[in-house]
C-alpha cells in the first residue's frame, strides 16, 4: 500500500464519522419537534374543549384552528371545527371543513360517512335543500342511513313532495324505522287536495283509497271524503263517511261537525242529525258542536237556551259571544243573570291582559317593575298594560 492510500484513510474516516454526527444531531432535532408538536396539538385541543365548555365559542375555534395546524392529519380536530363552525352560523366555513375532509384520500370509509353526514347537516341549515338532499340521498346504505332518510323526509315535507315523502316513509317502515302509516295516510291526502285543485277528481279519490288503506283509523281521509260529497251535492253519502268517522275517531268528530248539520239541512236529515250531535255533545262539549247544534236548532227560542246554558256550563269568550249573537237576532236584552255570567266572562278574559310585559326577555308581570325580574334590565317594563298596547 503507497504513501498516498494511507493518507486518504484517516479522511475518509473522519468524513464518515462528520456525517453520523450530523445525521444523528438531525434525527434527535427532528424527534425533539416531533415530541414538542405532538405535546402542543393535545394542549391547543384541550384549550378548545375548556373554552367550548366556557361556552366561549370564538375562541374555541380559534384553539381548534391552532390544534388543526400542529396536527392537519387528525379528522376529528377538523370535526369539531366544522361542527363549530356551523353552530355559530358560520355555514360557509363549515362546508369548507367538511369538504376538504371529503377531499382526502387517506380517510377511512367510516369517516368519510361521518364527513358526508356533517356536510349534508351544514348544507341542510344553510337553507341549501336541494344540495341537502342530494347529500342525504348520498348516505343510502351507511351507518347514517336511517338518520338521513328522517332528514330526507322532512326535506320533503317542507317542499311539499309528498310522493318522494310517501317513497321514503316506506322505506324507513321498510329498515325497521317504526311505523309511518299516518304520515303517508297525510300525505296521500295532500295529493288528493292537489288533484282537486288540477279538476282531477278521479285521482282525488285515488289517493283518498290510498290513505284510508294505509291507516284504517285516521280521521283525516274520511273528514277529508266526507267534504267532497257534500261539495258534490252527495249530502246523505256524506253524512254516512262522517257516522264512521265519529265510531272510528270520536273526538275528531267536532272538526266537521258544522259541515255534519249543513248536509243534514241540505238534504233535510235535520232531526236525526241533531239527535246525533246531541249525543256527541253529551259527551263532550265544545263550541264547534254548539254552533252545528245551533244551525239545526228548531226555532230562536230553541237556540237562545242552547247558547245560554253552553255559556253557564263551559264560560268563555266564545260562548259569550253565541249567546249576544242570538239575543241580538231574537231583539232580546241580556237577563240579569246573563248580563252577571257575560262579566265574570269577560273579566276572567281580559285577567291575562292586564299584564306588564319585559321588552326584552318578555317576561309578565301583574305590576310595573323598573328592573325585570327575569332579565336583571333597566327601564324594559313599558308603561302601559298589554291591553294599552
Amino acid at each position: 500500500m503507497d504513501s498516498d492510500s494511507l493518507t486518504s484513510l484517516p479522511l475518509a474516516l473522519l468524513g464518515l464519522m462528520v456525517a453520523f454526527a450530523f445525521g444523528w444531531l438531525a434525527s434527535r432535532f427532528d424527534l425533539k419537534q416531533w415530541k414538542r408538536e405532538q405535546s402542543d396539538s393535545p394542549k391547543a385541543y384541550y384549550k378548545g374543549l375548556n373554552l367550548l365548555l366556557n361556552e366561549q365559542q370564538d375562541k374555541a375555534i380559534d384553539a381548534f384552528i391552532e390544534a388543526a395546524q400542529h396536527d392537519p392529519g387528525t379528522a376529528d380536530l377538523h370535526f369539531a371545527l366544522g361542527n363549530l363552525f356551523r353552530r355559530r352560523g358560520d355555514y360557509e366555513r363549515a362546508v369548507r371543513v367538511h369538504q376538504h375532509l371529503l377531499g382526502r384520500g387517506d380517510l377511512s370509509a367510516t369517516e368519510r360517512e361521518r364527513a358526508q353526514h356533517a356536510l349534508a347537516q351544514d348544507f341542510l341549515k344553510a337553507g341549501l335543500f336541494d344540495r341537502a338532499e342530494a347529500a342525504f340521498r348520498a348516505l343510502e346504505g351507511t351507518v347514517f342511513d336511517t338518520d338521513a332518510r328522517l332528514e330526507l323526509l322532512t326535506l320533503q315535507e317542507r317542499s311539499r313532495d309528498w310522493a318522494g315523502a310517501t317513497e321514503t316513509a316506506r322505506k324507513l317502515e321498510a329498515a325497521g324505522a317504526g311505523s309511518f302509516a299516518s304520515r303517508i295516510a297525510h300525505y296521500a291526502c295532500e295529493l288528493a287536495l292537489e288533484a282537486d285543485a288540477r279538476r282531477r277528481p278521479d285521482d282525488a279519490e285515488a289517493a283518498l283509497a290510498r290513505a284510508r288503506e294505509a291507516a284504517p283509523q285516521a280521521a283525516r281521509p274520511r273528514a277529508l271524503t266526507g267534504q267532497r260529497l257534500a261539495q258534490g251535492g252527495r249530502h246523505r253519502e256524506a253524512i254516512a263517511v262522517w257516522d264512521e268517522l265519529l265510531a272510528v275517531q270520536p273526538t275528531a268528530f267536532a272538526l266537521v261537525a258544522g259541515d255534519y248539520a249543513a248536509a243534514a239541512l241540505a238534504c233535510g236529515d235535520t232531526d236525526a242529525a241533531r239527535t246525533q250531535l246531541q249525543a256527541v255533545y253529551a259527551r263532550a262539549p265544545s263550541i264547534d258542536l254548539l254552533a252545528a247544534l245551533l244551525q239545526l236548532a228548531a226555532d230562536g227560542a230553541s237556540r237562545t237556551a242552547l247558547a245560554r246554558g253552553h255559556l253557564q256550563q263551559h264560560p268563555g269568550l266564545s260562548a259569550a259571544a253565541a249567546l249576544l249573537a242570538e239575543l241580538r237576532t231574537q231583539g232580546e236584552a241580556p237577563t240579569p243573570a246573563d248580563a252577571e255570567l257575560l262579566q265574570r266572562v269577560s273579566a276572567a278574559a281580559a285577567r291575562p291582559l292586564r299584564r306588564y310585559r319585559c321588552a326584552a326577555c318578555g317576561f309578565e308581570a301583574q305590576q310595573h317593575f323598573w328592573q325585570c325580574p327575569g332579565c336583571q334590565g333597566w327601564d324594559s317594563y313599558p308603561p302601559h298594560r298589554l291591553e294599552d298596547a
